[in-house]
């Protein structure tokens, strides 16, 4: 059975932003490579740390949900360690809960949207 995982990155402020997309191609192209299925991502843009990090106060924040088999969590953090453009990252399995949440959040903000237009 594959697990269900959020990950959420912060790439710094300095990248252009053909250079945050490269990153973000890089990290999906981690995940799909290694029998992985992108199920939401979301990019939440610049945005200030909670505290400096590498002298910097700001990032950009890159959230991805997928699933994928128990491996390949660590083949994808090995990957951000490896990245001089990463400054921090937070991989969490998801529970059977957190599942639910995440899916009635993203038809909450479909709806929404969709109320919007």
């Amino acid at each position: 059975m594959l697990n269900q995982y959020e990950t959420v990155f912060i790439a710094t402020p300095v990248l252009s932003e053909n250079q945050m997309k490269e990153a973000v191609l890089k990290f999906k192209k981690i995940i799909t490579d290694n029998e992985g299925e992108i199920i939401h991502e979301e990019n939440w843009g610049l945005k200030k740390l909670a505290y400096p990090i590498q002298k910097k106060s700001t990032g950009f924040y890159y959230l991805l949900e997928f699933r994928g088999p128990g491996s390949i969590v660590e083949k994808l953090e090995v990957q951000y360690r490896r990245d001089e453009r990463i400054i921090r990252f937070l991989t969490f399995k998801m529970d059977k809960f957190a599942v639910e949440y995440a899916e009635k959040k993203r038809k909450q903000k479909e709806s929404a949207k969709i109320m919007e237009e």
